[in-house]
């Protein structure tokens, strides 16, 4: 996955029942560059159930990624693994050593400069900054994010990847800050008309900034 002169859009898929329709709406959406495959809250990944999706994924031209499990990601010939926040270092080098060299390797470096920093420097090909939905404090973990994502587009030439974008106000604003792919989280029980609602609005974000640039 390779960042363009633009934003792109990734998309975070929570994988349940419902989860191949809103699969096929983010699929439906210009402009997507990746799709990662993550658990709901209460709930696991298995390889049952996410095969079909890494299939249907990858056969759009898209590249699938699976949420931490890097074991599971191999099994299922995912094209990488997206991993969280704690013991980044640690779970890099298991990465690239079970995936190999040609796999996406992405990393969340929560709030820490230092872990995002040691992870570009092993090789990771993107880092990412969030706010994630459980943090109480929103309007402080969507600031810390943009503070970040800014801070790492001015230094930086690894891909930045801003997490937990919610609307097109704070997309157009991130691709304002110098992020280089705008994620957008598909969670668990939400409706394909809802989450093609929401894809839809923020690609066309993207594609307005595309033409002002």
């Amino acid at each position: 996955m390779e960042a363009g002169r633009v934003a792109q859009l990734y998309v975070i898929v929570e994988v349940d029942e419902g989860a191949h329709e809103r699969v096929e709406a983010a699929l439906g959406t210009a402009g997507i560059a990746c799709l990662l495959l993550a658990p709901p809250a209460s709930g696991a990944l298995t390889a049952d159930r996410v095969k079909p999706l890494v299939e249907a994924v990858q056969a759009r031209q898209v590249a699938a990624l699976i949420a931490d499990d890097i074991e599971l990601a191999r099994t299922v010939r995912a094209d990488g693994v997206h991993l969280g926040p704690g013991n980044l270092e640690e779970a890099y080098e298991r990465a690239r050593s079970v995936l190999g060299d040609r796999a996406i390797v992405g990393v969340d470096a929560g709030i820490s400069k230092h872990d995002a920093m040691t992870s570009a420097e092993a090789g990771a090909d993107y880092i990412g900054f969030g706010a994630p939905a459980r943090l109480k404090d929103r309007d402080k973990a969507r600031m810390r994010r943009d503070e970040l994502v800014a801070w790492w587009g001015e230094i930086f030439e690894v891909p930045c990847v801003a997490l937990d974008v919610e609307t097109r106000g704070e997309a157009e604003a991130l691709v304002g800050a110098g992020a280089d792919f705008i994620a957008v989280r598909l969670a668990a029980g939400e409706s394909p008309a809802a989450a093609r609602e929401l894809l839809t609005d923020i690609a066309a974000a993207l594609a307005v900034a595309e033409a002002a640039g």
